[in-house]
């Protein structure tokens, strides 16, 4: 156990100390603290991407689902995969673009600036999602670390949320997202060096990889079935893989990981970044998935177990003590990544959008209350993981998504239109989960399509001398 504590307590340090040391490259300035003053590198912005994206929720939420549903969760991962890819072809250039004409140093001031004008209620209206729905998903990160924790040494879960509470405002507060993208880059390199380890131990104590395949086969009767048994046919199926290509396209509607686009030295450099990005994340994902799958050979589908422990179970099943002090490194990696991310994006709406202050000091307040309230959420939020994760992922999918998407493809609805599409993608996508109907289809598809329709309706009305 002490190996275990040591080998956890090492990398948290190194990634406090890498935070603090990219404080040498930065100005005193405002761009500095929420944009790294545009001067990010290809890698540095595609590490920091993919880390931000596979957040803590990979780790707890999509393995303790992998591990119950088998196979068939496969749709979800490539719909993380080649959503992402759809939206990645047409809108980050873009977007890229648009941040250094408009001098945006915020996700909603970039949309409510984007192909002209200033519209300062959509900008508001921006601003209050992102701080309800992202400080949300902050909660959901810090109560992956607190299950990890206790899953691994037994600790009460609340004490995961208060360390990394700590942690984030060790090195954002003097370091802003120049500091969150350097350790962003290295808790990248720990998560998949955390996640090839408990690959390796998984096929090596199942006696090789066809052993490995055989008993997984032998699991349950559906357990290798990619989803026509799960959802009785494949029409079902296909809707069901299809719903969740819009949890990958949906994430242009996520500031957290948007702003490091924003961020990029050059707009030209976008294509190699994505190549960086998605060999990166396709890589991680598919070692994810299969640990997933592993979970069920080495830990029983016991009456009361908590899926979402089943990563940390794993590991002390399988690992010795300090490389199980490397995965769980490697978890609060995934969560620290997003969540520093989500925290200065936060903090970017108080003191640009809200207008609550001038210059770094006062970003450095709101950043301290960001993690304030989403500490308090976390402890007493009674949801697990993936249900916050995907509530917050989904609400921000439907409601900036398709106004990002719009605006890529050079268009501009007008204020009134915007705010309708908001609303309309945001209360389809809700409605949709509260009767149940995401077991089928994503809501995040309806959500999505909903508002593009308003647009398409709204482009035909007489409401077009509004866009101006």
């Amino acid at each position: 156990m002490n190996l275990q504590i040591t080998g956890f307590l090492f990398f948290l340090g190194i990634f406090v100390l890498i935070g603090l040391w990219s404080t040498k490259q930065q100005s005193n300035s405002r761009s500095d603290y929420l944009l790294a003053g545009g001067s990010v590198s290809p890698i540095l912005t595609a590490l920091s991407a993919a880390a931000t994206k596979n957040s803590g929720y990979m780790f707890i939420g999509l393995i303790g689902y992998i591990y119950q549903f088998g196979l068939s969760a496969i749709w979800l991962v490539c719909g993380f995969l080649f959503g992402d890819l759809i939206s990645y072809c047409f809108v980050h250039r873009k977007l890229r673009q648009a941040t250094e004409e408009t001098g945006a140093l915020g996700f909603s001031e970039l949309i409510a600036r984007w192909n002209g004008g200033h519209y300062r209620k959509l900008q508001t209206a921006i601003g209050i999602i992102t701080l309800v729905f992202l400080t949300t998903y902050a909660a959901a990160q810090l109560n992956a670390g607190g299950k990890a924790l206790h899953g691994l040494f037994g600790w009460h879960p609340s004490s995961g949320a208060w360390i990394g509470a700590g942690l984030i405002l060790a090195y954002c507060l003097s370091g802003g997202l120049r500091a969150s993208i350097w350790t962003d880059a290295a808790q990248s390199i720990l998560m998949m060096g955390a996640m090839l380890l408990l690959l390796g131990a998984a096929i090596n104590g199942a006696g090789g990889i066809s052993l490995f395949v055989e008993k997984l086969d032998q699991v349950s009767p559906t357990y290798l079935d990619l989803g026509t048994q799960r959802f009785g046919s494949l029409g079902a199926t296909a809707l069901f893989a299809g719903g969740w290509l819009f949890n990958g396209l949906g994430v242009v509607g996520q500031p957290q990981v948007m702003v490091r686009f924003m961020a990029l030295d050059n707009s030209q450099h976008m294509k190699k970044t994505g190549i960086y990005y998605f060999l990166w994340s396709s890589c991680f994902l598919s070692v994810t998935f299969v640990v997933g799958l592993s979970a069920r050979l080495f830990i029983t589908n016991a009456s009361g177990f908590d899926p979402e422990l089943a990563l940390p179970t794993l590991a002390q099943n399988l690992l010795p003590a300090v490389a199980v002090g490397v995965v769980l490194g490697g978890i609060f990696s995934a969560t620290l990544s997003t969540i520093d991310s989500q925290v200065l994006s936060c903090s970017a709406v108080l003191s640009e959008d809200f207008k609550l202050g001038k210059g770094v000091q006062a970003k450095r307040l709101s950043t301290l209350a960001i993690v304030a309230v989403s500490l308090a959420i976390a402890l007493f939020a009674p949801a697990n993981v993936f249900t916050l994760v995907i509530l917050a992922w989904s609400a921000l999918a439907c409601t900036l998504g398709p106004l990002v998407i719009v605006h890529a493809l050079g268009k501009r609805p007008s204020e009134t239109t915007a705010l309708l599409m908001m609303a309309v993608g945001f209360s389809v996508a809700m409605l949709w989960r509260h009767f149940g109907l995401n077991a089928h289809v994503y809501e995040g598809a309806p959500g999505i399509l909903s508002a593009l329709l308003v647009y398409l309706i709204a482009s035909f009305g007489p409401s077009k001398q509004s866009q101006k």
